[in-house]
């Protein structure tokens, strides 16, 4: 595929995806990161599309809350994510969430529920299931950020320490082969750490855009939860270290790689 090729093609996947990571137009177009950054200077440069971080879309939605324009990005795989983990979960039981896109479509996934106790630091996650179903639903106090509406910081770890579930699930913004699972934020890196360790079944929720992204801060190795679902495989480094690390490696509506 030739350069103006590439160009038409880049255009077309960003209309389709509304966002659309560098790292994922680089797998779908089958060239290297360095060709796709190439490929979309001239996009960025007359306006054809906006550059985001790690990512590019659509000026359009350039007016969007952050947070509604991450719902956005690759939400077909997150919703079949979430249906999947909604489905391993069942009445009456306890769940801790931190604040993320993929733990939001899977809290409407969870709507169907009843009785869940339900720990998050994200508004989002508590509007959509508090008061339905007899749930009880506990928040995390502080500021909430204008940027996610959640709450970081040390009250908030220190109020979900208290509390153990038999689900905790965080998801990832990045998930490197050598170093696990990684943000680009230390307040939602030290807090989702915390959630983690909170359950008798720890999961990690991410689509496939995050594999092979190399992140600020450490969350936890591979090593630190039991479970990562996903929607495609991962690269063959990323699922030998999780196997290696005796963790499951999930694909949604598709097959179940158990490790260890």
């Amino acid at each position: 595929m030739n350069h103006s090729k590439r160009h038409g093609e880049i255009l077309r996947l960003v209309r389709e995806e509304g966002t659309i990571s560098i790292a994922d137009l680089a797998a779908r177009l089958d060239v290297s990161l360095e060709t796709v950054r190439r490929d979309v200077k001239p996009l960025t440069s007359d306006g054809s599309v906006l550059k985001m971080h790690g990512a590019i879309g659509l000026p359009s939605l350039a007016g969007e809350a952050p947070f509604e324009r991450r719902m956005r990005e690759n939400a077909d795989a997150k919703r079949a994510i979430a249906k999947h983990i909604a489905a391993t979960i069942r009445d009456g039981e306890s769940v801790m969430l931190d604040t993320g896109t993929t733990t939001s479509f899977l809290a409407r996934e969870l709507l169907g529920h009843r009785r869940l106790t339900v720990i998050t630091n994200s508004s989002d996650i508590a509007r959509t299931l508090a008061t339905v179903n007899g749930n009880k639903v506990y928040m995390a106090g502080g500021e909430l950020r204008s940027d996610s509406g959640a709450a970081f910081g040390a009250s908030a770890i220190e109020f979900v320490s208290r509390f153990s579930v038999n689900h905790a699930v965080i998801t990832a913004a990045a998930v490197d082969a050598s170093t696990g699972i990684m943000d680009y934020d230390l307040d939602e890196a030290e807090f989702a750490r915390m959630v983690v360790s909170r359950g008798m079944r720890a999961l990690v929720a991410t689509d496939r855009s995050k594999f092979g992204r190399q992140g600020l801060v450490k969350v936890c190795s591979f090593s630190g939860f039991h479970e990562l679902v996903t929607d495609r495989m991962p690269p063959r480094d990323i699922a030998a270290a999780i196997g290696e690390a005796g963790a499951r490696l999930t694909i949604a509506g598709g097959q179940q790689a158990a490790a260890g």
